[in-house]
């Protein structure tokens, strides 16, 4: 919360210093295998000329949304990219083995914060790796004591006006790749990774878990689908035999993530179940405060077959 994020470009310059492997040393190589953070940093380093040469090269046209790129590091805030306070997903310094296992199997995440009494009182984060590593993927090792707080790491606290290039070299140096945004009060307004900030610079990181490349959906199971919120209507329709856009006014209707919107009426949350008039309920598993990125569909009467 102290961070003091003025003179960014001779916080950038030492950051970047550190993170040099190959300037210096000869047993690291060539300087050009110095890695991906090393050229963002540089890209974050730039001169107020050089930025202001660049943004206006880059600034979208009317009705655009923001393009990806390393102006992102300088133009965007952290209150632009957090995930809003009602979606971060948090647990109580006081919760049990059993309902922590549900909690990130519900979630489908690795890393969740930890507070005492409420969200506005974090004490740091629990990893998945470091739960599983002592417990078991299950929660069915180790002995019958089991707390929280043995296994917490720290948190980074920010501001909402600290620019996403800032707090991305925090995270690098200090090796935290979560942060709560902290309002004036001292109150948490949001969440954020270290995946988050890296997305506005080079656009949405597909992993493991995605559906497969070029595969905008897939069946989970009987009755169940996952789809990108940018699969085609049509295809979709075709695929469960519904038509999904009947009595609905909105005729331009192109993708799924378009449909639920017009559906709700605003961005929905990670989590939030949509009910759609024809039977099918969409909850939504991944989104930012901008855009749906993914969503599970459900068919009642297909998984009752």
């Amino acid at each position: 919360m102290g961070d003091n994020i003025d003179g960014s470009s001779t916080a950038a310059q030492s950051a970047q210093e550190e993170i040099e492997p190959g300037s210096s040393d000869p047993k690291n190589g060539n300087a050009k295998d110095s890695g991906f953070f090393r050229r963002l940093f540089a890209g974050f380093s730039q001169t107020e000329n050089e930025q202001d040469s660049e943004a206006e090269k880059d600034t979208p046209a009317p009705g655009q949304t923001a393009l990806h790129g390393m102006l992102n590091l300088h133009r965007m805030r952290l209150e632009e990219v957090a995930i809003p306070r009602v979606e971060v997903v948090a647990v109580p310094d006081d919760i049990g083995r059993d309902e922590l296992v549900e909690v990130f199997r519900e979630s489908g995440l690795s890393r969740l914060p930890v507070f005492e009494g409420t969200l506005d009182t974090p004490i740091g984060m629990i990893h998945l790796k470091d739960f599983s590593l002592k417990y078991g993927f299950n929660g069915q090792n180790g002995n019958g004591d089991f707390s929280v707080r043995n296994l917490m790491r720290p948190l980074i606290f920010a501001p909402p006006s600290m620019p996403i290039g800032i707090l991305l070299q925090k995270m690098q140096t200090e090796r935290k790749h979560m942060a709560l945004m902290i309002d004036e009060y001292g109150g948490v307004d949001g969440l954020v990774t270290i995946e988050d900030l890296i997305e506005q610079v080079i656009g949405e990181i597909e992993d493991e878990h995605d559906a497969v490349e070029g595969a905008l959906w897939f069946e989970e199971r009987p009755g169940c689908y996952v789809a990108e919120a940018r699969t085609p209507m049509e295809e979709f329709e075709a695929e469960i035999g519904l038509n999904l856009r009947e009595g609905l006014d909105d005729d331009e209707i192109d993708t799924l993530g378009g449909l639920v919107f017009v559906l709700l009426g605003h961005v929905p949350g990670r989590g939030e179940m949509i009910r759609h008039p024809a039977g099918p309920d969409f909850e939504v598993i991944d989104a930012d405060p901008r855009k749906i990125k993914r969503m599970r569909v459900h068919l009642p009467n297909m998984a009752a077959e």
